[in-house]
């Protein structure tokens, strides 16, 4: 079952008087429950097309569905509502508030029109931090932790809205190669255990390689993987009934 798709999506930049095409019709799927990386070099559009499908920017022209929902000409209001209830980001800088406590980063996100008391969100972010190995660590500050800690709180801190899919923009970035191999297990697992759907960006095929499938990306469209299995099943079941 999809989850995301976009439909022939375009997005230009106008800078002054140049107009810069950096994507050029991306159709793509992400099926419910899929581990998939999203792979190119820089410049290839990848990190604009992550943007989009964050609902942290819109496509020039094209359609983009989430969840069902079509959400290309939302607002930025109403964007801002739906990355709140549906998405959670990791990113390469981990984007930890300094002087707080990893409890305190993790709960952050409820501040942001939220109904959740604070007893429930603390027990969540309590969870999560234990979900995560840091049940020791959750009165720690970021400059009390590795890298790898602070990864994984940032990883909590994305899943405390408890939303259905999960971006990851080069997640492994900053950190050593075995801390690497356990954040990406740690992806694994949580897509094999609570189901949730995430979406690695990364330019490193050592990444993709944990991943069910790489969608690659070069000048602005995609080259290989933009459809999934589901997507294919889907089409076949479209055709039966039409010939039936």
């Amino acid at each position: 079952m999809e989850l995301i798709r976009l439909a022939d999506v375009y997005k230009t930049y106008h800078l002054g008087e140049i107009d810069v095409s950096v994507l050029k019709g991306v159709s793509m799927t992400i099926g419910r429950g899929e581990l998939v990386a999203l792979m190119g070099a820089s410049g290839s559009g990848k990190s604009t097309l992550m943007n989009i499908l964050g609902c942290l920017d819109r496509p020039t022209t094209g359609q983009y569905w989430l969840d069902g929902q079509e959400v290309s000409r939302l607002s930025r209001d109403q964007r801002a509502l739906l990355r709140n209830q549906k998405i959670g980001f990791v990113f390469q800088n981990f984007n930890l508030l300094a002087r707080t406590s990893a409890l305190e980063n993790v709960m952050m996100p409820l501040s942001y029109g939220t109904r959740v008391s604070y007893r429930e969100g603390k027990e969540r972010a309590e969870a999560l931090l234990e979900r995560v190995g840091l049940k020791e660590r959750m009165d720690h500050q970021p400059s009390q932790m590795s890298g790898g800690q602070q990864q994984r709180v940032a990883i909590a801190r994305s899943l405390i809205n408890r939303p259905p899919i999960l971006f990851a923009d080069e997640p492994t970035g900053n950190l050593d190669s075995q801390t690497s191999r356990e954040i990406l297990e740690m992806f694994q697992q949580l897509n094999a255990e609570e189901g949730i759907t995430i979406a690695l960006v990364t330019h490193d095929s050592n990444v993709a390689a944990h991943a069910h499938r790489a969608i690659r990306m070069r000048d602005g469209r995609i080259e290989d993987g933009a459809f999934g299995v589901d997507h294919v099943e889907d089409q076949i079941q479209a055709a039966t009934a039409v010939g039936s």
